[in-house]
């Protein structure tokens, strides 16, 4: 079964910065903050739907949460922590800056069963964290990461690609440098242009243009693969799926199954390197996983018409006993 959160959302508590992309209550899908009660009712109403507390974290999201007033910080997690006691969860998760982590904030988490911690870095780049008005440096990143690790907490880091003032071999540099942190999870948020940020001003002046996610899914999947490879579990790709985002956005790399678009560039790619100097005047039948068809043949096929317009006659089928991008050819 796999891991589920039961999300709540802080939108913006606690920010000592108006970051150039945020505008938490599009990204949230809310205005007001969370309290005790919303806390009890979200889990409660979770159980009601059966949901596995042994394969589940109560996670709060969307603020600065150790930078929010210590009293609220910890009404929260009373609250969260009663469940936990309770019901046998897998523990609390939390998001923050990596400036407002210290050892002090460090012993309240560890006390109230927070588990994991995750960092916004959002870049490894001193120079784009500034001009998108961030607050902080990449080796505030570097410190606060060590001494959560430290602490025994499972890190988490979120990066972002197509920041203002940023490209991709910036953004390839960030995820090499999260990479030699050695965090548990990662999350890959290509920039969303909102309504109401200092990015979309920029953009309405000329001054920036976020990527799209046609340009960034290359990409992206490149970032999946490397982090892959180094043995970091990239836990999300994209930004969430909302009828708010969907409503506010003005630009960017949005799509509602971006890790599915740069899953199914993978698969492209590894069937393309399979397909190298073979006689494009036979026909192939290219078999990838039974679960993974849908995203080796692309969305919208577009996979199929790839290969078709690069000459090579191929169908493509679900086979039992293939791993995730592990792909195998026959000729007819």
């Amino acid at each position: 079964m796999s891991h589920a959160n039961i999300s709540i959302f802080v939108p913006h508590k606690g920010c000592p910065n108006d970051c150039s992309f945020c505008n938490q209550r599009a990204i949230s899908g809310q205005t007001a903050p969370a309290n005790a009660d919303d806390v009890k009712k979200a889990v409660e109403t979770a159980i009601e739907y059966n949901i596995d507390p042994k394969n589940t974290e109560i996670a709060f999201f969307g603020g600065s949460f150790t930078a929010i007033e210590r009293e609220y910080m910890c009404s929260l997690l009373t609250a969260a922590k009663h469940f936990l006691d309770t019901y046998d969860f897998v523990g609390i998760r939390v998001s923050t800056r990596p400036d407002c982590i210290d050892e002090e904030v460090l012993k309240i988490l560890k006390d109230y069963g927070v588990t994991a911690i995750e960092l916004g870095a959002q870049s490894m780049c001193d120079e784009v964290l500034s001009a998108n008005h961030r607050g902080h440096t990449a080796e505030d990143v570097r410190k606060a990461s060590a001494l959560i690790k430290d602490y025994g907490f499972e890190l988490g880091l979120q990066m972002m690609t197509g920041l203002y003032k940023s490209d991709f071999e910036k953004d390839e540099y960030t995820a090499r440098e999260i990479i030699k942190i050695q965090p548990d999870t990662v999350r890959i948020y290509p920039t969303v242009v909102l309504k109401n940020t200092y990015l979309g001003y920029l953009q309405e002046i000329g001054e920036y243009k976020a990527p799209t996610a046609e340009d960034t899914a290359p990409f992206c999947a490149k970032l999946l693969q490397l982090f892959e490879k180094s043995g970091t579990k990239v836990i999300k790709l994209g930004l969430h799926s909302s009828e708010t985002v969907e409503s506010d956005m003005v630009g960017g790399a949005y799509h509602p199954a971006f890790r599915e678009l740069c899953e199914g560039h993978i698969y492209l790619e590894k069937i393309l390197e399979n397909l190298r100097e073979k006689d494009k005047s036979k026909q192939y039948t290219i078999f990838v996983s039974k679960n993974a068809l849908s995203k080796a043949k692309g969305q919208q096929k577009r996979n199929e018409k790839a290969l078709k317009n690069q000459g090579f006659h191929c169908i493509i089928k679900g086979k039992e006993n293939l791993e995730r991008f592990e792909i195998e050819v026959e000729v007819e």
